[in-house]
């Protein structure tokens, strides 16, 4: 594409003053936003001019077209729009793969090279509230120290190093900081008494939780044999089949569950629907309201009273052996396989899982598992993970946590201060405050508690 820029008129960027006479005509290629997918550069001619001003430095420059192209720049400025957009969303690498497949001709270091030539350096201002906190130039190897205004959620600095000197040198460079909010660190802590000493020090919640996983953690290393003894009762009561309806419920029950739950809604609309219609609404107007079908309402309505549902039954392939099978049971057999061979030599020709849905409906029977596949709700029995499951508590690991709690009094008074002090975190609320710290500096959690003593002015406003 050949384009001509036809302004009549130009300013230096210099001296702001408008252009002289043309000195001569410079062309540039661009690149462009792509067509249907196909790469688009335009081929742009614009002119140079001499500079009215004797004194102005820039005795020559290009005609400027702003909107259209920035400075020194080899693309239009609506392709430097997207590209710009698509680095902050994904990279360089990324970026690069995406802007292939859009048609943008760009590699993953230009991208880069693009976004930092962007990027704007405002004077930096100490902001109400300061975020301090830890972030990693290689894991484990070198961490340096991030800083955020958590008012406006945006990042203001980063520090080449986490140590104390280097956050109090920031501080004492941009005063004006009401609240730091950081970890349990001592260096940050020591850094904000140090330049800072009329900030509030506020321990972040993230970490106060991420502190309380860590020292139920290490407080269960002691007891691993413990939790994986628990887990070892709860697949043994798997196997035998002695269960209960919190460890493996039936699947009669939770059919019979859905039914009632199925009914229960069915029974709701029934008593809207004769609430409108006793009100004079249509039966148009009620289906639409209810979101019902037509018929549905009109049938329901011919009924004069709620329409119970009732089962369809079907002959069953296993009926004509019902009482060979009651026999068995009484026997003791309720091995599904080894009923299926004895039907099968009786006469039966059906399949084996027809013999077991018939007993599943008849006398409750529970598919068998394999033994190397029987598991219980969270099978990771590792301090870490039981710490989790302590705090979160979820319907899954009831059985197990019940088990857990019943073999150890000592681990079931680590999950009651665990979650006890979730629980304050969480809502905001310390009441009972003291008597939680006196308690936990009984127990194996006295670490975790003497810490936050140390720190309590940080931990308090919380």
């Amino acid at each position: 594409m050949h384009l001509r820029a036809c302004r009549s008129d130009a300013v230096c960027p210099a001296c702001n003053r408008s252009s002289g006479r043309v000195h001569s005509r410079y062309v540039r290629v661009l690149g462009d936003l792509p067509w249907e997918g196909l790469p688009v550069r335009i081929v742009l001619e614009t002119r140079r001019f001499f500079c009215r001003e004797l004194t102005c430095a820039r005795k020559i420059f290009t005609e400027p077209l702003p909107g259209t192209v920035r400075r020194y720049a080899r693309h239009s400025a609506r392709l430097g729009e997207a590209l710009h957009w698509v680095t902050l969303s994904l990279g360089g690498a990324a970026g690069a793969w995406l802007a292939h497949r859009l048609g943008l001709l760009v590699s993953g270091s230009s991208l880069l090279r693009h976004l930092r030539r962007r990027t704007q350096t405002t004077p930096l201002e100490a902001p109400r509230v300061l975020g301090v906190d830890d972030w990693a130039w290689r894991k484990g190897h070198r961490y340096g120290t991030i800083l955020c205004d958590l008012e406006q959620r945006r990042v203001i600095d980063l520090l080449p190093d986490r140590g104390a000197g280097t956050v109090a040198r920031w501080l004492e460079h941009h005063p004006g900081t009401e609240i730091v909010s950081r970890d349990r660190a001592s260096s940050y802590a020591e850094a904000a008494r140090r330049s800072a000493p009329r900030a509030v020090q506020v321990a972040d919640r993230w970490h106060l939780l991420r502190n309380l996983s860590e020292a139920l953690r290490r407080a269960l290393g002691p007891h691993s044999t413990l939790l994986r003894q628990a887990a070892t009762k709860i697949q043994h009561v798997a196997r035998t089949g002695v269960t209960t309806a919190a460890a493996l419920p039936s699947a009669i029950t939770s059919e019979a569950s859905a039914r009632r739950q199925n009914r229960a809604r069915r029974y709701s609309l029934y008593k809207q629907m004769k609430s409108l219609a006793n009100a004079g609404v249509t039966h148009t107007e009620i289906a639409r309201q209810l979101e019902l079908g037509l018929r549905t309402v009109q049938r329901w309505t011919a009924a004069g009273t709620f329409p119970e549902r009732t089962e369809r039954s079907y002959p069953h392939s296993v009926e004509p052996y019902a009482r060979y099978r009651e026999q068995r049971l009484q026997q003791g057999c309720r091995n599904v396989s080894q009923t299926w061979r004895e039907l099968r030599q009786q006469g039966y020709s059906g399949q084996l899982g027809s013999v077991w849905n018939w007993l599943r409906q008849h006398h409750g029977h529970t598919k068998q598992v394999p033994r190397s596949r029987v598991t219980t709700p969270n099978q990771h029995t590792s301090p870490q993970h039981v710490a989790w499951l302590m705090l979160k508590e979820p319907p899954s690991a009831k059985a197990y946590l019940g088990e857990l709690y019943r073999s150890s009094r000592e681990v079931a008074e680590l999950a009651r201060l665990g979650k006890e002090f979730f629980r304050m975190i969480r809502s905001r609320v310390i009441e009972g405050w003291p008597e939680w710290l006196e308690a936990a500096r009984q127990s194996a959690l006295h670490r975790f508690a003497s810490g936050l003593v140390r720190d309590q002015q940080a931990v308090q406003p919380l």
